[in-house]
C-alpha cells in the first residue's frame, strides 16, 4: 500500500476540509484528527487521509443530514468504524494482510483466527472441537431438508439452544462458539469430519480428485469477509442487540439467501448453462441487453478496475484443466467485459471455479456461506466489544400530522 496515498500533508488536509491551517491545527489539538511527524522531516506533520475524510463527512452531515444518511446506507460514506477489512486501491486486506497473499496458502481456519484476533499458537486448538449437534441428529434433519443451505438454517437454532456456553459473550468464549458454529455448518454440508473445512468439502464433492481441495481452500479464503456488505451489516445489527452468535449467523445466512446477495452466483451459473458453445456467449448477452435484462456477474462499485477476488478465482478456473468449460467461461467473460465495459465480479469467479472443477451447482453459495461465517463472526465480536446498539433514524416522508 502506498504511504503517499494514506497520508495528506497539512496544506492538503486543510484544503480538503476547506479550512485554514490554524483551524486544522485546532482540530488536531482537540483530538478530532491525528497527525504524526513525517519520517526524516520531524518538523513536518502528516495526517491520515481517513481521519480527514471522516471529519469532512461529519461536517457535510451537519449541513445536510438527510443526504449524508442516505449516502452512508447505500454504498456511500462509512457508517461505522471497523478494523477487520480494508478495501483500498483495488485490493482487499484482512487485518492489514493482502488477501491475494493469504489465498496462496492459508486455510479458512487460519484466516478465521486472523479475523478473530486469535494468537497463532492457539488457532489449531480452537478448531479441534466437535460439532455441537450429534451426527444422528444432523442425519435426521437431513431427511427433512436435503438442501444443505436449508439444513444449515435448521441446525443453527437447535444447536444454539443446546450450546448453553454460547450465551457467554466475553471475547474468548465467543471465539470458541464461533469455531463450533463453523464446525456445525461444515458438518451440515459435508457430514461429520475432523478435517479442515476445505478437505471436508473436497471429500464430499470430489473424493477422487485431491486437487480440488486447494481450489476450495482458496475460494473459502477470498470469501471470508468483504467489509460492510448487507449480510455483514445484518450480523452487526443482530450482535448489537446482544443476540447469541448462533442467532447472528442465522440472521446473516437468511440475508445471504436473498437473490440480490448470495443468489448472484446462481444466476451466473444459469447463464453459463444456457450456452451450448462459446460462440453463443456474445449473442446471448446482447439478446438479454436488448430485452432490458440485467447481466449477472459483472461490475462492482468498489472495484472499478476489477475485483481482485474474481481474478484469483478465474486463475483457479483456468488451471482446472477442464478446457471445454474454461472456453465457455472465457467466452462469457470476454463478451460481458466488451459489451458492458465492466469486469467480472467474485460471483462470476465462484460460478466459473465451481463449473470448471465439476462441483455441485449449489457449491458457490455454500462456499460463500462457509467462508463468510468467519467474517460474520469477526463483525459480531467487534460489535459485542463496542457495547453499542445500532439504531439509525429514518427520514420521515409520510403525511404530516
Amino acid at each position: 500500500m502506498s504511504i503517499d496515498r494514506r497520508y495528506l500533508s497539512a496544506p492538503q488536509a486543510a484544503e480538503r476540509l476547506g479550512v485554514t491551517l490554524p483551524t486544522l491545527y485546532a482540530y488536531t489539538s482537540r483530538g478530532q484528527v491525528q497527525s504524526e511527524p513525517v519520517p526524516g522531516r520531524p518538523r513536518e506533520r502528516r495526517y491520515y487521509r481517513e481521519d480527514i475524510e471522516r471529519l469532512r463527512a461529519r461536517k457535510e452531515a451537519r449541513r445536510d443530514p438527510d443526504q449524508a444518511a442516505a449516502r452512508g446506507l447505500h454504498g456511500g460514506g462509512p457508517v461505522l468504524a471497523s478494523s477487520i477489512t480494508l478495501i483500498h486501491d483495488g485490493k482487499l486486506y484482512y487485518r492489514g494482510q493482502d488477501v491475494a497473499g493469504l489465498a496462496r496458502t492459508a486455510t479458512l481456519e487460519e484466516v478465521a483466527g486472523l479475523l478473530w484476533e486469535v494468537a497463532p499458537a492457539d488457532r489449531e486448538g480452537l478448531f479441534a472441537r466437535t460439532c455441537p449437534l450429534p451426527a444422528a441428529q444432523l442425519a435426521r434433519l437431513r431427511t427433512i431438508a436435503p438442501d444443505p443451505l436449508t439444513l444449515m438454517q435448521l441446525a443453527l437454532p437447535l444447536a444454539g439452544a443446546a450450546d448453553l456456553a454460547s450465551y457467554d459473550l466475553r471475547p474468548p468464549a465467543v471465539r470458541q462458539t464461533a469455531a463450533r458454529i463453523l464446525r456445525l455448518l461444515t458438518a451440515a454440508v459435508a457430514g461429520p469430519s475432523e478435517d479442515p473445512v476445505h478437505l471436508a468439502l473436497q471429500s464430499k464433492w470430489a473424493p477422487t480428485r485431491p486437487a480440488v481441495a486447494d481450489a476450495v481452500r482458496t475460494a473459502l479464503v477470498v470469501c471470508a469477509d468483504h467489509e460492510l456488505n448487507v449480510s455483514a451489516f445484518t450480523a452487526r445489527c443482530t450482535a448489537s442487540a446482544g443476540a447469541s452468535p448462533y442467532d447472528v449467523v442465522s440472521a446473516a445466512l437468511a440475508t445471504l439467501k436473498g437473490r440480490r446477495h448470495g443468489g448472484e452466483a446462481e444466476r451466473v451459473e444459469a447463464l453459463l448453462a444456457s450456452l451450448a458453445s462459446p460462440r453463443q456467449a456474445r449473442a446471448e448477452i446482447a439478446g438479454r441487453l436488448r430485452r432490458g435484462e440485467r447481466i449477472p456477474g459483472f461490475g462492482h462499485p468498489l472495484y472499478p478496475a476489477g475485483d481482485p477476488r474474481a481474478a484469483i478465482l478465474l486463475r483457479l478456473a483456468e488451471k482446472a484443466g477442464n478446457d471445454p468449460q474454461w472456453r465457455l467461461v472465457r467466452a462469457l467473460q470476454k463478451a460481458g467485459s466488451d459489451l458492458l465495459n465492466e469486469f467480472p465480479s467474485s460471483d462470476f469467479g465462484l460460478a466459473a471455479m465451481a463449473r470448471t472443477y465439476g462441483l455441485p451447482a449449489h457449491a458457490p453459495l455454500l462456499l460463500f456461506a462457509l467462508g463468510r461465517t468467519a467474517g460474520w463472526m469477526a463483525h459480531a465480536m467487534e460489535q459485542y466489544g463496542t457495547g453499542e446498539l445500532i439504531r439509525p433514524r429514518a427520514r420521515y416522508s409520510g403525511p404530516l400530522p
